[in-house]
């Protein structure tokens, strides 16, 4: 007989917190920058996508997922790509993590 205590539950069970997440609301082209976006324009609409995931009830299972994964592009958790890299880096390092916002 197959053990399956080992198996993954549900992919549902994985994801069901995105179904939560306050970015449901918001155009999606707030979160993912456009080729060639810089400057200014692109730390306004960072902060924005920043904005809607600091009132989010699963900013945290967000983040977790997006470093777990290495999520490349887009704002997720309140973290932009550059703040990913710069926290793999400190993991890397063994520096101090951010907190995850609550």
């Amino acid at each position: 007989m197959a053990e399956i205590s080992r198996l993954p539950g549900p992919v549902a069970d994985l994801w069901e917190w995105q179904m939560q997440g306050a970015c449901r609301e918001a155009d999606d082209t707030l979160f993912f920058h456009p080729e060639g976006e810089r400057g200014p324009s692109r730390r306004n609409r960072d902060n924005a996508a920043k904005a809607v995931c600091g009132s989010c009830p699963v900013v945290r299972q967000c983040r977790e997922h997006a470093l777990a994964v290495r999520e490349p592009y887009g704002v997720w958790g309140g973290m932009t790509e550059d703040e990913r890299e710069a926290e793999y880096s400190r993991r890397r390092s063994g520096a101090r993590t951010l907190p995850l916002a609550s």
